[in-house]
């Protein structure tokens, strides 16, 4: 491991102030020191934001729900707010790891690291979210770039993400047995004027799965997705699954998530 200087941000300006392109910030932690500890990353500086409090919370406004970046995926399963305005996100909070990482690791730091295979990639799709940062609002649809690549800037930082709360929603998944990572994960998200349809664990990149939104904004149903065959192009192959199990299980964890929508 590299040597590093480890820094305390009061607030979000200091923290912002103090980034580089040689720095990193910390909250949980689960991602990043990992990465030191096996050389698979170094930094100049660490920056650690648990102790800002503008970054943490749950708050309902309207037809949003927002989570500060800080807030633990333990605060978002147990939260009773979440619960009742999206309770399929709560669901998947309780989802992600074991204890320990729920307790430790922070919504803003999933995102920000965006995993082919972490859950809340698939959330911020599904549910139409924004993430705020420090210097301005990204839409989910454009946050996500690629393998572990997002719109953020050098230095800039998640403050909070902002969810559009859905008619109805659920989130499925197939998860490795050992990191409970999903193999394959489907979020889908009815709102009024639409059906989104999210997967992460498929691909190198978490993406809508626009054959199966078509189908199911016209008859949503377990059943309308009975003659539908997807695609194994671009899929993941690995030891864990092929790239037409792959495709099999997003058909039927659509079809599971579309029977337990609520």
């Amino acid at each position: 491991m590299k040597n590093f200087s480890y820094h305390t941000a009061k607030n979000i300006k200091e923290a912002t102030k103090l980034a580089s392109s040689k720095t990193a910030y910390l909250a949980g932690g689960m991602t990043t020191l990992p990465a030191i500890k096996l050389r698979m990353a170094a930094y100049s500086d660490l920056i650690d934001i648990k102790k800002i409090k503008d970054l943490t919370g749950i708050k309902v406004s309207g037809k949003t729900l927002k989570i500060g970046a800080t807030t633990k995926h333990a605060d978002v399963a147990s939260s009773k707010e979440v619960k009742k305005s999206i309770a399929s996100l709560s669901s998947l909070a309780d989802g992600i790891g074991d204890p320990q990482v729920r307790n430790r690791g922070t919504i803003g730091g999933s995102i920000a690291n965006n995993d082919p295979s972490a859950d809340y990639p698939a959330a911020c799709l599904a549910l139409n979210a924004n993430i705020h940062t420090s210097s301005r609002k990204i839409e989910s649809s454009k946050f996500f770039k690629g393998m572990f690549e997002t719109a953020l800037k050098s230095g800039e930082l998640i403050q909070s993400v902002e969810f559009q709360i859905p008619e109805k929603s659920c989130y499925v998944k197939f998860p490795n047995p050992a990191s409970r990572y999903a193999i394959v994960g489907v979020y889908v998200a009815k709102f009024k004027s639409e059906v989104n349809v999210a997967v992460t664990g498929a691909k190198s990149y978490v993406f809508r799965c626009e054959e199966i939104e078509k189908i199911l904004s016209k008859n949503f149903s377990e059943s309308s997705l009975n003659s539908l065959n997807l695609k194994t192009s671009g899929l993941n192959a690995d030891i864990h699954a092929s790239a037409d199990y792959r495709a099999h299980l997003i058909l039927t964890l659509a079809k599971k998530a579309v029977a337990s929508c609520k």
